[in-house]
């Protein structure tokens, strides 16, 4: 699954145009890389999001091409920080 998607999908950024501004500006990163938005995620990967004050870290645990809001939280395990509200 592309990368702007999957953070869509699993609510850690609310919207795919976000998603896909903060690919292009290089705060996203899959496994200590930079990743762009069309970036394929895979399983174990680690993601690693940098926001204005602080740095969310998360493991992809599945990968759905759609999932209930309250199902979403699911998809990953916080490693370090908090997803975005």
């Amino acid at each position: 699954m592309r990368l702007d998607k999957f953070l869509k999908v699993s609510r850690l950024i609310k919207r795919r145009p976000v998603a896909k501004e903060a690919c292009d500006a290089g705060r996203v990163f899959i496994n200590g890389k930079t990743a762009k938005a069309g970036s394929l995620v895979a399983v174990d990967d680690i993601l690693e999001i940098t926001y204005a004050s602080k740095t969310v870290k998360a493991r992809v645990l599945r990968i759905q091409e759609t999932v209930r809001k309250d199902e979403a939280a699911e998809l990953y395990e916080l490693l370090a920080g908090e997803a975005i509200e």
